[in-house]
C-alpha cells in the first residue's frame, strides 16, 4: 500500500467531525506553515507514544499566558484570517483560545492580558452580526477598565463605503479609553485584504511570541517529509468548474437579465451546507477594458512590472485589477493626479454624505472620465485595487444536487453619463457557457445555518436574487424530511416577469415541502408594495411563530431591504406583542443573539 493511500485510510478513520476540524484548521495555511504544523502534530504523537504529558495540557496555563483571539465576521474573511493567526501562535508553541464574538463571555475580558480582535465592518459602520452583542458592550457603560490588557487589532472593511473599517477602528480606540495598551499597531485592511493581514499577523505574533515568553518551537522527527495527498481547493486555489446550465429565469421585458447557473464541482472534493456561499473570481468584461485602453491611450500589449510580476497591461485589467468598484484611495489618487481640490475635499470628514452618494453612483473610469490627467501603465496598475472574488449564495442543497452548486445572479449592464457600465463578476458568469471554466470556492458561513433541531418552523424573507439560499433551504428540509413548517417572504418588480423560481415554489407549496408563501411585487398596482409591508399584514401569525420558536433568515440589499424589514419586526412586536419599542429592539437583539435571526446582507 503506497504512502498517499495509507494516509488517505487512515484519514477516513477519523471520522466527518475530525476531518472538518483538521479542513478547517489548514485552511489557508501555506506549505511552510503546514510543514510547521505537521512537525508539532508528529512531536505531540511522540510525547504521546512515550507516556509524557504534553506540557501545555499538564500545566494548565494560566488566562495570563494565554493569546486570546476573538473574531466578528460576516462573510467569514475575519474568520479566515483570525484561524490562521491561531494556527501559527499553536505551531510557534504559544497558548491560544479562538473564540467567535457570540460566543464570548464577556465577562471574560476583565480577565485578559493578551487579546488579537479581526472584526469586519458592514455596510455603513454596522458590526457584523455575530459580533453585535460584543461591540454593545464594548462601547457601553458596562465595559470594564482593562489596565492589564495587551492588545492589537485589525478591521475588514471595503473602501468603496465612507465609514471604512469604522467598527474596528472604535473597538481599537475604546480597549484603549478602557485602560488597555497596544502590543501591535492597528492595522486596516480593504477588499485586498492579504495585503494587510498578512503583514499585520506577523508583527502580531511576533510581538505575542515576546510578550508570552515563546520561542519558535524546536522538534525532531525522523525523515519529515510531504505527503501527496488530494488537492485542496480554497480562495487562494480555486476550482475550475464547468458550466452545466446557464439560463434567464425572467422574461425578456424583465429590464433585467436573472441568471440561473449551474456549476460542476465533480473531482473538487468541495462539500457545502445550505446558506454557505461560493466565491467568484471574475475576468473583467472586454468591453471594459477596451473602454480603459481608449480613454487612457495606453497599449494593450505593453509590458507592466509591479510587485515582482510582469504582464501585459491587458492582462492586467482583465484579470489582475478591479474595475468596477470605487474607493476612497481612487478618488484620492485622481484627486491628487488632476490636481482637482474639489474631489479631493470629498475625502473630509463634514462631506461624508457627498462621498456616499458618489461611491454609490459611480465606477472608477466615471471618474478618470471627468478628472482627466496623463497616466502611465505603471502609475495605472499601481493604483487600482487588486481583483477580488465575488460571493453569490448558493442557490441549491448539495443533498439535492450531489456534484453541483446553482447560484442565481443580477447581470449588471447599464447605461449612465452616456456610457455603458458592467459589473465584473456578474458579466462573467452570464457570458460563461459550455467551454468555459468558472474559478470557484465555497465560503462557509456558519451564522446562516438551518436549525438543527429539524422540527422547528422557518421564516424566510428574501426580496429579488436574495430568494437564492431559500431554494437551498427547502431543497434541505424535502430531502431530509425535516418536520418544520416552511413560510417564504418573496418580492420583485412585476409577477409575470421577474417572479423568480415561480414553478418550484408552486411545486413547493402542492408538495407540502412550502407551507406559506407571501408575495410583493411592486410594480403590480397603483402603490408599491414591498416584502416589509406583506410582513405588517402577516404580523399576528409572524410573531406567533417566533414565539413558538422558529428561526427567522432575511437575506439580500443591506443598505434599504434589511434596514426595512428590520422596522417592520420591531413593528410586529410592539403591535402584537404588546412590546414598547426597546423592548422590541431588545427582543430582536437576544432572537441575534441566539442565533434564531440570521441575516446574510450585502
Amino acid at each position: 500500500m503506497n504512502a498517499v493511500v495509507a494516509t488517505e485510510n487512515h484519514l477516513a478513520s477519523l471520522g466527518s467531525d475530525k476531518l472538518s476540524a483538521l479542513e478547517r484548521l489548514a485552511e489557508g495555511l501555506g506549505p511552510a506553515e503546514l510543514y510547521w504544523l505537521a512537525a508539532w502534530s508528529a512531536a505531540k504523537a511522540d510525547r504521546l507514544q512515550r507516556g509524557l504529558v504534553d506540557p501545555p495540557l499538564a500545566a494548565g496555563k494560566a488566562q495570563g499566558d494565554r493569546l486570546t483571539i476573538l473574531y466578528g465576521s460576516q462573510t467569514g474573511q475575519a474568520k479566515r484570517i483570525a484561524a490562521q493567526l491561531s494556527a501559527r501562535a499553536e505551531a510557534a508553541g504559544l497558548s491560544v483560545r479562538l473564540v467567535r464574538a457570540d460566543g464570548y463571555a464577556q465577562r471574560d475580558l476583565a480577565k485578559e492580558t493578551h487579546l488579537a480582535v479581526v472584526i469586519s465592518t458592514q455596510g455603513d459602520a454596522e458590526p457584523p452580526d455575530d459580533a453585535r452583542g460584543l461591540v454593545e458592550f464594548l462601547l457601553g457603560k458596562r465595559a470594564p477598565k482593562l489596565p492589564g490588557l495587551r492588545y492589537t487589532v485589525l478591521g475588514l472593511g471595503d473602501s468603496s463605503y465612507p465609514q471604512f473599517c469604522a467598527i474596528g477602528r472604535q473597538i481599537d480606540a475604546r480597549l484603549e479609553e478602557l485602560g488597555a495598551k497596544r502590543f501591535a499597531p492597528f492595522g486596516e485592511a480593504d477588499v485586498d485584504v492579504d495585503a494587510v493581514a498578512a503583514p499585520w499577523a506577523e508583527g502580531a505574533l511576533e510581538q505575542a511570541r515576546q510578550l508570552l515568553g515563546s520561542a519558535q518551537p524546536t522538534v525532531r522527527v525522523a525523515n519529515l517529509q510531504p505527503v501527496p495527498s488530494r488537492v485542496v481547493y480554497t480562495r487562494e486555489r480555486p476550482f475550475a468548474a464547468s458550466v452545466l446550465d446557464n439560463q434567464p429565469i425572467v422574461a425578456r421585458d424583465a429590464g433585467r437579465d436573472v441568471r440561473h447557473v449551474e456549476l460542476s464541482l465533480e473531482g473538487s472534493g468541495l462539500h457545502y451546507e445550505p446558506g454557505d456561499a461560493i466565491g467568484v473570481w471574475p475576468e473583467n468584461p472586454p468591453a471594459l477594458v477596451d473602454q480603459w485602453l481608449s480613454l487612457l491611450s495606453l497599449d494593450g500589449g505593453q509590458a507592466v512590472r509591479h510587485d515582482g510580476k510582469e504582464l501585459p497591461l491587458r492582462q492586467w485589467l482583465t484579470h489582475e485589477r478591479e474595475l468596477t468598484r470605487l474607493s476612497r484611495p481612487l478618488i484620492a489618487a485622481v484627486a491628487d493626479a488632476s490636481g482637482d481640490e474639489k474631489l479631493a475635499g470629498l475625502l473630509r470628514p463634514d462631506r461624508s454624505a457627498s462621498l456616499a452618494a458618489l461611491l454609490a453612483s459611480d465606477q472608477p473610469i466615471d471618474l478618470w472620465r471627468r478628472h482627466p490627467a496623463r497616466w502611465s501603465a505603471e502609475e495605472l496598475v499601481a493604483t487600482l485595487r487588486p481583483q477580488t472574488p465575488r460571493l453569490y449564495s448558493i442557490a441549491s442543497s448539495q443533498k439535492a444536487v450531489g456534484d453541483e452548486v446553482h447560484l442565481t445572479v443580477a447581470l449588471v449592464d447599464y447605461e449612465a453619463y452616456g456610457e455603458r457600465h458592467w459589473g465584473a463578476a456578474s458579466s462573467f458568469v452570464a457570458a460563461a457557457g459550455d467551454d468555459h471554466r468558472v474559478p470557484v470556492f465555497i465560503e462557509e458561513n456558519e451564522r446562516f445555518r438551518l436549525p438543527k433541531d429539524s422540527a422547528r418552523d422557518i421564516i424566510m424573507i428574501g426580496p429579488g436574487t436574495g430568494v437564492a439560499p431559500f431554494r437551498a433551504f427547502v431543497q434541505e428540509r424535502r430531502e431530509t424530511g425535516a418536520g418544520g413548517r416552511n413560510w417564504l417572504f418573496f418580492g420583485n418588480r412585476h409577477f409575470t416577469r421577474d417572479f423568480l423560481y415561480q414553478i418550484e415554489w408552486q411545486a413547493a407549496l402542492r408538495d407540502g415541502s412550502l407551507q406559506k408563501l407571501d408575495l410583493a411585487f411592486s410594480r403590480d398596482g397603483d402603490a408599491k408594495v414591498y416584502v416589509q409591508q406583506r410582513i405588517r399584514e402577516q404580523g399576528r401569525e409572524l410573531y406567533d411563530w417566533l414565539q413558538d420558536g422558529a428561526h427567522l433568515y432575511v437575506c439580500g440589499d443591506a443598505s434599504q431591504m434589511a434596514k426595512d424589514v428590520h422596522a417592520a419586526l420591531i413593528d410586529v412586536a410592539i403591535t402584537h406583542g404588546g412590546q414598547s419599542p426597546d423592548q422590541a429592539k431588545e427582543w430582536l437583539s437576544d432572537l441575534l443573539q441566539q442565533g434564531r435571526y440570521a441575516r446574510d446582507v450585502y
